[in-house]
């Protein structure tokens, strides 16, 4: 396979070893076998390896099969894949309430199996939602992409919004909760405050409207724990309405949807910015503000 890439970021006194090593993040071996096949061309032509690469240079990069061989896992079903966007590299989709975004074994169809049979290749998680969540997930569509995300989610360069319906009313408009999350001790299913060997959770929240004894809720995360928001709102008796874990008191869907998902693209550098939709979060929201309404 041959990846084309337009150099659009002036990288400065940038050469191509540096390029594929820390703006690319190829692995070393593959990195090796490109150089050694002349694999690497700058604007068609064959180049030395530490040759710089400038503004507006376009790098052709070609992989065999053995320097990412090909990850087979079965198709699932093309035609239950929401896709919000796609390129030649990645592809945003819009997960229904109660698929799991991977399975846990090889051969459990998951959304990443339909997203798989929707592009006709293998794809791959870059970040995942909890089965009861629906909303915008981000996959890559081929190995050479997947650490360029993986590196830009752990700089928090991927945006992730969520609306939440809770029990209860905030005193404030905007909070952060900033308390460390680590594995519940009894049960492996769920997640809890703990300060003391907890891992770094940082979730904002931005009141949007309050109804009778609920409240719509936006939330932005700076980091990607399990179970994030609904172990900090629960945490804070502000439990989300239909959390089987967290609020097991309520019934109906799990009210949390990832509405929206934001980044710079890292080869083009243009601004990938989705919205997603859900109709039974809208439908249950409608009755909850029907419900104050006539409250």
């Amino acid at each position: 396979m041959t990846f084309t890439v337009s150099i659009q970021n002036p990288y400065s006194e940038t050469t191509v070893k540096e390029l594929l090593e820390e703006h690319f993040l190829i692995p070393r071996k593959i990195r090796h076998f490109l150089r050694t096949k002349k694999h690497v061309r700058v604007n068609h032509e064959l180049i030395n390896w530490q040759s710089p690469v400038e503004l507006g240079d376009t790098v052709e990069l070609t992989f065999d099969e053995e320097d990412y061989p090909t990850k087979e896992i079965p198709f699932g079903e093309a035609q239950l894949v929401d896709c919000l966007y796609q390129d030649e590299h990645i592809i945003i989709v819009n997960k229904p309430e109660g698929m799991k975004t991977h399975g846990n074994e090889p051969t459990e169809i998951a959304l990443l199996n339909h997203v798989s049979a929707f592009v006709e290749q293998t794809c791959y998680v870059v970040h995942r939602l909890d089965m009861e969540t629906s909303g915008a997930v981000l996959f890559a569509k081929n190995p050479f992409i997947l650490p360029i995300l993986n590196r830009l989610l752990e700089n928090k360069k991927i945006k992730r919004q969520y609306w939440a319906l809770v029990q209860g009313h905030f005193s404030d408009k905007k909070l952060t909760y900033r308390q460390a999350i680590g594995r519940h001790r009894h049960d492996r299913r769920k997640r809890v405050v703990d300060r003391r060997k907890g891992q770094k959770a940082v979730t904002h929240v931005q009141v949007l409207k309050a109804f009778g004894t609920t409240s719509l809720i936006n939330c932005q995360l700076d980091t990607g724990r399990t179970h994030q928001i609904r172990v900090h709102l629960s945490h804070d008796d502000h439990p989300i309405l239909g959390d089987p874990l967290y609020h097991t008191k309520s019934k109906g869907r799990l009210m949390l949807h990832a509405h929206e998902l934001s980044f710079t693209h890292p080869l083009t550098l243009e601004t990938v910015r989705v919205s997603a939709k859900s109709k039974t979060f809208e439908d249950c929201l409608a009755i909850a503000s029907k419900h104050s309404q006539m409250n």
